[in-house]
C-alpha cells in the first residue's frame, strides 16, 4: 500500500529513515537549492542533497558513509584552524549544546581549493526527543565576499580623493536616499591653509616626476598628522593644502608638528638641490559647507570669509612660520596661548579694518610676555 503525503509527519524519524533519497522527506531535501548533508554524531555523513553536489563537486556515491574531516569539507575557520574534530565543529555543537550559531567558514572543494560558506547547523530528533543527526545547511559565498573585497578597496580608493566629510555624507546619501537636502549648514570650524614656499622655482629646476614625488610626500605627512590630531583635508589646491579642524588647539598642534616633521625631511634629503619651506596660516570662524557645483560634479567643503581670512593670512606669512588670526588666538587653550606672541596687524581683502596676527615662537622671551603668562596683546 503506497504512503501519502501525510504519512511524512507520522512517521518517527530513524537514521535509516534520513539515508532515503525517496522519502518525500529526502525528495524535499534534494530540491533545496543550497548544499544539504546529514551527519550522525561521529560525523558519519548519511544524506547529501543535489545542492551540496553542486556546491562541492563531491558526488553521493564519494561522501556515503563518510566523514567530514574524511577531506570532505573539512571545514576551516577564518584563521585557517580546523574544526572538524573540535569543540567547535557544528556537530559537536549540535549534540554537546542542541545548537550552533550560523558561521561564516572555509570549506573544501572537491579540486582542493576552499570556498567561503556561510553555514548553520540543527539538530534532528525523534518523536521521544532525542538528537539523532545534525543537519547542516550551507551555501558558497564567493561572490559576496568579492563583493565585499570589491566595496573594501573601492572605499579605501575614494577616500583617498574626498575629505572625509564628502565620503560620509555620500555613505549617508546612499543609506537613506531622498533624506538629505542639499542646503549649507553653518559651523565653526578651525581652516588651516598650508603652500609651500617657492614651489615655482622648485618645478622650474626639477623634473615633473620629482615635483609630483616632492608633493605626495609632503601632502602625505600633512594628511597623516592631519587625521591624528582629528581634522580633515578639505581639499589639495596646486600646491596648498586646506584642512579644516573642530578644535583650535588641535589645529596648533597639527601646524607645528607638520613644520618639525618637514625639518626631518630636509635632513633625510640632505644634499638636495632644494630643501622644502612652507607657510602655514589658521582662522577660526563660521563657515557655511555645502555641495558646490552641478548635478552631475558635486564638490562638499567649505567656503565663507573665514576660509578666505586663513588663506590671506597664510599668504602674509614668511616660510617655516605659523600666522594665527586673533580670533583663533583667543580661543586657545592657556598651554597653546603661551605659544604665540603678537606679530603685526595686517590688511586682508573685504574688510575695512586689519585684523592682528600671532606668531608661533619657539621660546617667548619674558618682555613679549604679559600677565599669566600671556603674550602681551597689542596696545
Amino acid at each position: 500500500m503506497e504512503k501519502n503525503e501525510t504519512d511524512f509527519y507520522k512517521e518517527d524519524i530513524t537514521i535509516d529513515y534520513l539515508k532515503r533519497k525517496d522519502s518525500l522527506f529526502g525528495i524535499v531535501l534534494d530540491s533545496i537549492f543550497n548544499g544539504l548533508y546529514i551527519a550522525r554524531q561521529n560525523g558519519e555523513i548519511i544524506f547529501w542533497n543535489d545542492g551540496a553536489i553542486e556546491i562541492t563537486g563531491y558526488s553521493l556515491e564519494e561522501v556515503m558513509g563518510e566523514k567530514c574531516s574524511d577531506n570532505i569539507l573539512v571545514h576551516q575557520d577564518e584563521n585557517g584552524n580546523k574544526l572538524c574534530g573540535t569543540k567547535n565543529c557544528p556537530i559537536y555543537r549540535v549534540f554537546n549544546y542542541g545548537f550552533a550559531d550560523p558561521v561564516k567558514v572555509y570549506t573544501l572543494h572537491k579540486t582542493g581549493k576552499r570556498f567561503p560558506a556561510l553555514t548553520h547547523m540543527a539538530p534532528v530528533k525523534n518523536k521521544r526527543g532525542e538528537t539523532i543527526a545534525a543537519v547542516e545547511i550551507f551555501r558558497d559565498i564567493s561572490k559576496e565576499e568579492e563583493l565585499r573585497l570589491l566595496q573594501e578597496k573601492f572605499n579605501d580608493t575614494i577616500k583617498k580623493y574626498v575629505s572625509n566629510a564628502t565620503y560620509d555624507e555620500v555613505v549617508k546619501k546612499i543609506q537613506s536616499p531622498g533624506e538629505h537636502h542639499e542646503e549649507a549648514c553653518e559651523r565653526e570650524v578651525t581652516v588651516l591653509y598650508l603652500d609651500i614656499a617657492g614651489f615655482t622655482k622648485f618645478s622650474e629646476i626639477h623634473t615633473p616626476r620629482e615635483v609630483i614625488r616632492m608633493l605626495n610626500d609632503i601632502f602625505g605627512l600633512c594628511e597623516v598628522i592631519t587625521k591624528e590630531y582629528h581634522g580633515d583635508i578639505d581639499k589639495f589646491i596646486g600646491d596648498c593644502v586646506m584642512a579644516t579642524f573642530i578644535s583650535p588647539d588641535d589645529s596648533i598642534k597639527a601646524a607645528i608638528k607638520i613644520l618639525k616633521a618637514l625639518e626631518r625631511y630636509n635632513r633625510f634629503g640632505e644634499g638636495k638641490e632644494t630643501s622644502i619651506h612652507v607657510r602655514i596660516g589658521i582662522n577660526t570662524g563660521k563657515v557655511l559647507q555645502g555641495e558646490i557645483g552641478t548635478k552631475d560634479r558635486k564638490d562638499l567643503t567649505v567656503i565663507g570669509d573665514t576660509v578666505n581670512t586663513a588663506s590671506r593670512i597664510e599668504s602674509a606669512t614668511p616660510p617655516d612660520s605659523i600666522f594665527i588670526s586673533s580670533s583663533t588666538y583667543q580661543r586657545l587653550s592657556l598651554e597653546n596661548s603661551k605659544l604665540f606672541r603678537f606679530h603685526s596687524k595686517i590688511a586682508v581683502k573685504g574688510k575695512a579694518e586689519p585684523i592682528m596676527i600671532f606668531k608661533v615662537v619657539n621660546n617667548p622671551s619674558a618682555e613679549d610676555r604679559g600677565a599669566c603668562g600671556f603674550p602681551r596683546r597689542p596696545g
